[in-house]
Order: C-alpha cells, then sequence, then structure tokens
C-alpha cells in the first residue's frame, strides 16, 4: 500500500514545516480556489519512499462547508509551491 512509506514531518525526525510557509500555501490555496472565509485548509508536506512518489510532496487539504473534503496534491517540497501549481492540482 502505498500509504505505508508515507510519513508527515515532524514524525520519525524529519524537521517540522515553518508555519510561515504553511501559511503562504494556505493564503495562495485560498486565492487559487476563491475559496468562502469560512473553508478550512491543512496543509502537510509527506516524505514517501514507495518507488510511485515522487519523494516529498505537499497535500492540501481542502474542507467547505458542506462539501466533501479534496485533498489537491503537488509533488514538490512545501517551500517550492507556488499558485499556479494549486490551479494546476485543481485539474486531475
Amino acid at each position: 500500500m502505498a500509504l505505508f512509506g508515507a510519513f508527515l514531518r515532524g514524525t520519525f525526525g524529519l524537521p517540522k514545516p515553518d508555519k510561515q510557509a504553511v501559511d503562504r500555501v494556505k493564503d495562495l490555496a485560498r486565492a487559487a480556489l476563491k475559496a468562502a472565509p469560512d473553508t478550512a485548509f491543512a496543509v502537510n508536506e509527506i516524505a514517501c519512499n514507495d518507488p510511485g512518489c515522487p519523494g516529498i510532496e505537499t497535500v492540501i487539504l481542502v474542507m467547505e462547508p458542506g462539501r466533501k473534503t479534496r485533498a489537491l496534491k503537488i509533488a514538490k517540497p512545501l517551500d517550492d509551491v507556488m499558485e499556479q501549481d494549486i490551479i494546476e492540482a485543481l485539474d486531475p
């Protein structure tokens, strides 16, 4: 199972991402989605050892009231994510 090899940063000795970097990506996601003020976001960087994984990817959970939670996956480290990456992740 691919998730077996996935580890969140801050766990198993990996450094926790910088709060400013997480907030920056949340702001980019809010702008890219033109999200309502009550939309919540969770941003995590995941390291995956599975050969099918990109190594480190950023996962953005989009939680809109009354809608199913969406996961946007970007095959880049958190610090490298730009608004265009989020827009591209919206179109699978």
